[in-house]
């Protein structure tokens, strides 16, 4: 016996927020990962964090740019929770957040043409 999919209609809507991070030097994945989990948990609680459903993307993080997979009814509160983390690795950053997108890959297009105008 087969599951029936879900309906598309019922999927959770996600989007990503792409983000880069203003420091002296690289951060390791690992750490700032820790940092986004540790912030929104003491910005929303357990509950709405569990509700938001971020999920930092490790293998999307490099050059202390990235992207954090999120519930579209909580953009706003994640980017709140990012701006919040006032060091990594003992080291004062500041978290920009630079596109929110529906997919994966638009958020890292339109992040890299950003960065290559800036340039």
């Amino acid at each position: 016996m087969k599951l029936k999919p879900l309906l598309p209609t019922l999927k959770e809507k996600k989007r990503y927020l792409s983000f880069e991070i203003i420091t002296t030097r690289n951060l390791s994945a690992d750490s700032v990962a820790t940092a986004v989990s540790n912030s929104t948990l003491e910005l929303l609680g357990t509950l709405e964090a569990g509700k938001a459903g971020i999920m930092f993307l490790k293998d999307k993080f490099s050059n202390n740019t990235g992207v954090v997979k999120t519930n579209h009814k909580y953009v706003d509160k994640v980017r709140t929770a990012l701006t919040l983390i006032p060091t990594v690795e003992k080291q004062h950053v500041i978290f920009r957040t630079r596109i929110v997108s529906g997919t994966l890959k638009k958020a890292q297009s339109k992040f890299s043409e950003m960065r290559k105008q800036e340039v």
